[in-house]
């Protein structure tokens, strides 16, 4: 799925709406505590089912309760819309408990 890469100026301003996201080496990064390890997966199935619906798939760490969620179009090598469509995606099934 192709999607607009974005300029720097284009992600300051929609990163800006994205509190709990950041860029670091050029991806979007979010870092987010789980309560126990189970739900933390649990989060990561809800994760990969939403990336599915999209068909852009994020790279997750897991870390004991902590996940780490990359995402980047890899197939250009830079960040475009799909990653902040599935970001905002993302808030939403964190948001929902999932």
């Amino acid at each position: 799925m192709y999607s607009q890469i974005l300029t720097k100026n284009q992600l300051s301003q929609l990163v800006a709406t994205l509190p709990d996201w950041h860029i670091r080496g050029g991806k979007l990064i979010r870092e987010i505590e789980a309560p126990t390890y189970a739900i933390a997966i649990t989060w990561v199935v809800a994760i990969a089912d939403a990336a599915e619906s999209l068909d852009h798939h994020p790279d997750i760490d897991i870390r004991w309760r902590t996940l780490r969620i990359s995402l980047i179009t890899h197939s250009t090598g830079c960040l475009t819309e799909l990653d902040l469509d599935l970001a905002r995606l993302i808030d939403t099934v964190l948001s929902t408990g999932a």
